[in-house]
């Protein structure tokens, strides 16, 4: 899904979590894995609606963040990349156009059942980022 907001507030972000809920009302968890960024906390829900629906909202999804310093782990960011690349890359100077513009890229990449072929593995990661793992020294 693709929601194209002139800023990044926490308003913009409960209200797309708001949409997330709605559009997959029948799923029982939600899994969202996403950056790190400060407005994607429980406290943009409860800024932006009453307790009730905010709590309601929260316990619908499990959050999974991706590590600070690693967005090339995260495939969300690999398909903003590709929207970048097929749909935006080029001046857009007016908001509703590049709405207009990324749901038909949406609208034909789902469509298209595209998936990402990801190939970094555990054994990948224990050496990438070893610094994360801990070792036993016998």
């Amino acid at each position: 899904m693709v929601t194209i907001t002139e800023r990044k507030t926490k308003r913009d972000w409960a209200v797309f979590l708001e949409e997330i809920a709605e559009k997959y009302k029948e799923a029982e968890k939600i899994t969202l894995v996403m950056d790190n960024l400060n407005t994607h906390e429980p406290g943009a829900l409860y800024e932006s609606f009453p307790p009730e629906k905010a709590k309601a909202l929260w316990d619908r999804f499990e959050f999974v963040y991706t590590p600070k310093h690693g967005s090339w782990l995260n495939m969300a960011e690999i398909e903003l990349n590709v929207l970048t690349g097929q749909c935006l890359n080029r001046r857009i100077d007016d908001v509703e156009i590049v709405r207009k513009e990324a749901n038909a890229w949406q609208e034909h990449r789902n469509n298209k059942n595209a998936k990402v072929n990801w190939q970094f593995t555990n054994d990948n990661a224990r050496i990438k980022l070893r610094r994360l793992y801990p070792t036993l020294d016998c």
